[in-house]
């Protein structure tokens, strides 16, 4: 019973991350149309960017705002340079631009960085573990990344369902035309949506760090579960990607960690093995296949406000 709490907390940590990339990109999709594989690299650029300040001053706390500045400053970049300019573009010659801003910027971490990993420093006070249940002891960094993104989701409610930027970005994800008809600058509303959706993954990025290598092409690895995410939530929905990003961190963390053991007791252990192994890897685009032969248009279409 206390690993399969462990495990669902371990879950429940890589939804949050899943959710925080995945919030931006769903953002992204649903108001700007725009198809973004360097979202991902949004997600390393923050990484490095906080880890370096981390690593130079000696404090995580002062790595936080660096990570989310340059990651955030990167995505305005990225948006007036690149993306401004392909927003009336089909979703190949988006897929196509965006693709090379991957390789850019993997090059450009290289070149600054190295190819070696490196590991962001935990902050003293969250280095140790703290007890939920007898014989239950949970690593503290984990359970703050947990409360981090739980925080970042109800502020991103607030900021769509209370406030007049959250209004237009509604209005903007239903009907962009009507939008730029009532006077709205839609080219600021659209940079400051870009800018948000960097500074979330570069959040995701620093906080990552120190669980998980920080490393030249991290992103690409976190990218195609967070764009499931965003699949099967439903295209524009923050609720959708909290749900599905929770939802798809627990079972994917549950399946590789549970399903290689069930089938030990069904055939040879290296057989079992690799077929839960196999398994455990698809789960997640199995679940998203069922999704949306029953949903095709994720569990919280956009529909007004209510997909928000």
């Amino acid at each position: 019973m206390i690993l399969v709490l462990e495990q669902i907390l371990n879950g429940l940590q890589y939804g949050v991350m899943l959710f925080l990339l995945a919030a931006g990109l769903t953002l992204i999709f649903g108001i700007m149309g725009v198809i973004n594989l360097a979202h991902g690299s949004l997600y390393m650029i923050g990484a490095y960017a906080g880890t370096w300040v981390a690593a130079e001053t000696g404090s995580f706390w002062l790595g936080l705002p660096a990570a989310l500045a340059v990651a955030g400053l990167a995505g305005v970049i990225v948006e007036a340079t690149v993306v401004r300019r392909l927003y009336t573009r089909s979703h190949l010659d988006q897929v196509l631009a965006t693709f090379a801003l991957i390789l850019m910027a993997n090059e450009a971490i290289t070149l600054m960085f190295g190819r070696q990993p490196v590991f962001t420093p935990l902050p003293a006070a969250f280095s140790g573990s703290v007890g939920l249940l007898p014989g239950l002891f949970y690593p503290t960094y984990r359970l703050l990344i947990i409360a981090a993104g739980l925080i970042v989701a109800g502020g991103l409610y607030l900021l769509i369902n209370r406030t007049r930027v959250g209004m237009l970005v509604r209005a903007g994800a239903t009907n962009r035309e009507m939008v730029r008809a009532l006077g709205v600058d839609i080219r600021r509303l659209y940079t400051l949506v870009f800018g948000l959706g960097a500074l979330l993954a570069g959040l995701a990025g620093y906080m990552t760090g120190p669980i998980s290598a920080v490393q030249v092409g991290m992103g690409e690895r976190i990218l195609l579960p967070a764009f499931v995410v965003v699949v099967i939530g439903g295209v524009g929905s923050i609720r959708g990607a909290f749900v599905a990003g929770i939802s798809l961190g627990v079972i994917d963390t549950c399946l590789r960690a549970f399903l290689p053991g069930m089938l030990r007791g069904l055939m040879p252990i290296s057989q079992a093995d690799a077929l839960g192994l196999g398994i455990s890897s698809m789960g997640i685009y199995l679940l998203m296949a069922v999704v949306l032969l029953v949903r095709p248009r994720g569990l919280f279409p956009v529909t007004g406000q209510g997909g928000f």
